[in-house]
């Protein structure tokens, strides 16, 4: 199922604790293997906000967040999953199935209301996932100015 070669983009974790944001880099394995992601992000031990943001091979992201009762994902683009097991594990988790193979709309999986809480309200994010002429890292960054914590993801953007 995945593509063969190296899987590119970034991982970051995004935390927020006593109102101010913090952005720090997920190790590469985050973005080819959810279960490390999800166990990293649960490291962040935090009592606000803690969630992953991956952009993958300038093809599509995904929101991570850890709950009490499990995990809240987001999968940009649902067919990913034909091509990437990251995507295939998140419609796992879902327990989505992926298009068909000749299916070329962009459809989202998971939770469009996975950040309403930090200022993104569904509508706005699912107008973002969207916008397929924007690359991921465009859409991840449009949704770090919404919820209010572009300033440290472009500073950790810049030094990756």
């Amino acid at each position: 199922m995945a593509l063969e070669g190296p899987v590119t983009g970034f991982a970051v974790a995004v935390v927020r604790e006593d109102g101010r944001w913090r952005c720090d880099r997920l190790a590469d394995t985050a973005l080819t293997e959810l279960d490390t992601t999800i166990t990293e992000l649960r490291k962040l031990r935090s009592t606000g906000a803690v969630f992953g943001l991956l952009a993958v091979d300038d093809e599509f992201f995904v929101v991570v967040r850890p709950t009490p009762s499990g995990v809240s994902l987001l999968l940009s683009d649902a067919a990913a999953a034909l091509d990437y097991d990251i995507a295939a594990d998140v419609l796992d988790l879902l327990r989505a199935e992926a298009p068909d193979d000749d299916d070329d709309v962009v459809w989202p999986a998971g939770d469009l209301e996975i950040l309403a809480d930090l200022g993104m309200p569904k509508a706005e994010l699912e107008v973002i996932v969207n916008e397929v002429e924007l690359y991921p890292d465009e859409q991840l960054q449009m949704i770090a100015q919404r919820c209010g914590f572009a300033d440290q993801f472009a500073t950790l953007l810049d030094e990756l």
